[in-house]
């Protein structure tokens, strides 16, 4: 389990605590999901997001949490896969910080324990895609080391 505590310098409130963790139970779930619905906002509900999340864990799926208080403050969701482009690699499905946690390094936060989860589990790349129109997303991955590789292609069915 991944269990780190970060102290960030925050203008407002001279200094806050953010717990990183993991979800797991019902009652973390819920505190996720208003934080995971600014980034789908096509997810109906709280039991509806656990229900998936759980079936997505079977398949390797992990959501690592940012506390702040009894708050989420922030979310990476992320898994272990491997293919012939990348080898091993850690894929960062979603990546989301409330409006009034950003620029307090939450994001940051997130990114480096999940790299440094994909090191642990000895992965050749860390891979993620963003919407061509977030160029604020793109200018914080940028700034967080990661370099644009392509374009990702999809299809309704």
């Amino acid at each position: 389990m991944i269990l780190l505590n970060w102290w960030l310098y925050d203008k407002d409130i001279p200094m806050s605590t953010f717990r990183l963790s993991l979800l797991e139970s019902d009652q973390d779930y819920q505190a996720g999901f208003p934080v995971m619905r600014e980034l789908r906002p096509h997810l109906a509900d709280a039991a509806a997001f656990a229900a998936q999340a759980r079936r997505q864990g079977e398949q390797g799926y992990r959501l690592l949490a940012a506390w702040q208080g009894g708050e989420v403050k922030g979310l990476a969701g992320y898994r272990m896969q491997e293919n012939l482009i990348y080898g091993r690699f850690l894929y960062v499905d979603d990546l989301v910080v409330t409006a009034d946690a950003r620029r307090h390094g939450v994001g940051g936060q997130l990114i480096e324990a999940v790299r440094d989860e994909a090191r642990r589990q000895a992965c050749a790349h860390f891979v993620l895609d963003t919407g061509l129109g977030n160029a604020l997303g793109q200018r914080f991955y940028f700034r967080h080391g990661l370099l644009s590789k392509g374009m990702h292609f999809c299809q309704p069915l």
